[in-house]
């Protein structure tokens, strides 16, 4: 059974945010000092995120990926991937990372049922990945991929965020490292969410649009050709090299804006849903579920919401969302 919004978009596709917390703090994610914790209490319990994931599968929603913060930092992580992977109707179950903690978790996943990870690479420089994440090692980031793809987590997806004057200049090596060593790498336009530090002028003046992206990369690779991406392509626009095996996605919220094709949901991790990423408004999941609302009170909600999806967001018009912080809500 399909679930479509108002706008005849079929809606396939549930994102969960399992903790706003996370052991970096990337410039354009969040303030160096993190955002201000939420208490245990104020966070949806995994019995409740398995809730409103067997209310979706019975709305039609097959795909459910799980973010952050960074979701590895969560107690308890594996359960719940063992938790949803269990239920009916769920087809694909994903996560997106930052990689840290992948050498020591990869295995246990994968035996729990997770298919497939994003992981977060926003440059190859050690002391730039120290000045863009403020913590943590490039290393440890690297040895995660690889820990994935030897636990079979496939197709690591590498997300890259480009941003003019912090890691622009590395579009061309980060695509090399990717016709190189085969990965699936994909480039995203920054998108303005909160009031992130460092990120300090006109948005606009720091998106690069990926039609520039790739009349570099080609300028300095060579000419791309579309690629077929068989596993959940989303909003990515694929390329590769003739004969190479690594592929080159480019996601372009802001210069060729994809919400006519936007089939998903977002819940954060204090139970709220949100229709769009791009506007901050949200329904209260968190409320009925402590009051004990069931599997088709939950379902009714996620409906709603579904029916709230607006026909597009609102960038051109110098509107963004101001009340959360891009890792309260999970990309």
């Amino acid at each position: 059974m399909a679930c479509f919004d108002s706008y005849n978009r079929p809606i396939s596709y549930l994102r969960i945010s399992v903790t706003d917390r996370c052991n970096l703090r990337c410039v354009y994610c969040m303030p160096p000092e993190g955002v201000p914790p939420r208490s245990h209490d104020a966070i949806l319990r995994y019995e409740e995120i398995e809730t409103v994931v067997r209310a979706a599968a019975l709305l039609g929603i097959n795909k459910v990926r799980l973010t952050g913060g960074e979701p590895l930092v969560r107690l308890g992580i594996v359960d719940l991937v063992r938790m949803l992977a269990r239920i009916p109707g769920i087809d694909d179950l994903s996560m997106t990372t930052n990689g840290l903690l992948l050498p020591r978790y990869a295995r246990a996943l994968a035996e729990a049922g997770l298919r497939r990870v994003n992981v977060s690479l926003d440059t190859l420089h050690p002391e730039r990945f120290a000045a863009i994440a403020r913590c943590g090692q490039l290393a440890d980031v690297l040895a995660g991929i690889e820990a994935a793809r030897r636990e079979g987590l496939e197709p690591v997806k590498i997300n890259t965020v480009v941003i003019r004057g912090l890691n622009d200049d590395e579009v061309v090596d980060l695509a090399r490292k990717a016709m190189e060593e085969g990965w699936n790498l994909r480039f995203i336009e920054w998108m303005p969410v909160g009031h992130v530090a460092g990120v300090d002028v006109d948005w606009r003046e720091r998106v690069v649009p990926a039609a520039e992206i790739r009349a570099s990369i080609e300028a300095a690779l060579g000419p791309l050709e579309p690629a077929a991406v068989d596993v959940a392509a989303g909003p990515a626009r694929y390329y590769r090299w003739p004969g190479r095996e690594g592929t080159i996605g480019l996601i372009t919220p802001v210069s060729e804006h994809f919400c006519g094709e936007c089939n998903r949901l977002r819940l954060t991790a204090d139970g709220q849903l949100r229709p769009c990423l791009l506007s901050d408004d949200e329904l209260d999941l968190r409320t009925p579920l402590r009051q004990g609302a069931g599997t088709a009170e939950v379902q009714a909600i996620l409906a709603r919401a579904v029916a709230a999806k607006p026909l597009g967001h609102r960038l051109a018009e110098c509107r963004s969302p101001e009340e959360r912080e891009m890792s309260e809500i999970g990309g």
